[in-house]
C-alpha cells in the first residue's frame, strides 16, 4: 500500500525481455533507486510510476524487478527505455501519515495527455481516458497518475484535468511530460467500490 506522495525519482539502467520458455515474467527492469534503496530487501514492494513491483535482486543502489505480461499490457512500463526517469515510493508503514490517499499500485489503465496549460502559479493538464475510468471520476476526488496522488479538477465523458503546483513539477517526472505522453492511472479505490454499488442506467 502507498500514499501517492513521491519520495524521489530513479533512473532506468536496463530493460530486457525474458526469453526462456518457462518464463514467469515478461520483462526485467533494472532501476537505480539512489537513496531510496536504503533498507530495501528482496521481496519488498516499490511503487514505480504507479505500479507496485517486487524487488527480486538488489545490488548497492540498484534494484531488479520482473514484470509480468499482464502488467506490461495494462500499464506504460513496457515503454520504458534506458535513461528514463521514474517516480518512486516505498511501501507505507503502519505508523506513517497518509498525506495523499490510499494507493494500491494496481493500474486500471493508461491515459494520454491531451493538453497542457501553463499559468504562473500552476500547470493544468487534461488527460483522456476510456469510459470505464471516466465513470469512476468526480471533481475534487482523488486519482493516482504515474504513482502521484492528485485531486481531480474537471471531469468530462472521456477526459479529466488536474492542476500541478511548481513543487510537484520539480520533484517528479511530470516536469518532462509532453502532449501525447502515456500515463498510468489508478482510480481511487473508494470511487471504484461506490461505482460498483450504484445502479447502471
Amino acid at each position: 500500500m502507498f500514499t501517492g506522495i513521491i519520495e524521489g525519482t530513479g533512473i532506468v539502467k536496463s530493460v530486457a525481455k525474458i526469453k526462456n520458455a518457462n518464463r514467469t515474467a515478461d520483462m526485467r527492469v533494472e532501476i537505480d533507486l539512489g537513496k531510496l534503496s536504503k533498507g530495501l530487501q528482496v521481496g519488498d514492494s516499490v511503487n514505480v510510476n504507479g505500479t507496485c513491483l517486487t524487488a527480486t535482486r538488489i545490488l548497492k543502489t540498484i534494484a531488479y524487478f520482473e514484470v509480468v505480461k499482464e502488467t506490461t499490457r495494462r500499464t506504460s512500463l513496457g515503454l520504458l527505455k534506458v535513461g528514463d526517469r521514474v517516480n518512486l515510493e516505498r511501501s507505507l508503514r503502519i505508523n506513517d501519515r497518509i498525506e495523499g490517499h490510499i494507493v494500491l499500485g494496481h493500474i486500471d489503465g493508461v491515459g494520454k495527455i491531451e493538453d497542457i496549460v501553463k499559468i504562473p502559479s500552476e500547470t493544468k493538464i487534461w488527460i483522456s481516458v476510456n469510459k470505464e475510468i471516466a465513470n469512476s471520476l468526480v471533481p475534487k476526488g482523488s486519482i493516482a497518475l504515474d504513482g502521484i496522488s492528485f485531486t481531480i479538477v474537471d471531469v468530462s465523458k472521456t477526459s479529466f484535468s488536474i492542476a500541478l503546483v511548481p513543487h510537484t513539477l520539480a520533484v517528479t517526472t511530470f516536469k518532462n511530460k509532453r502532449m501525447g505522453d502515456k500515463i498510468n492511472i489508478e482510480v481511487d479505490i473508494l470511487s471504484k467500490y461506490v461505482a460498483k454499488l450504484l445502479p447502471r442506467y
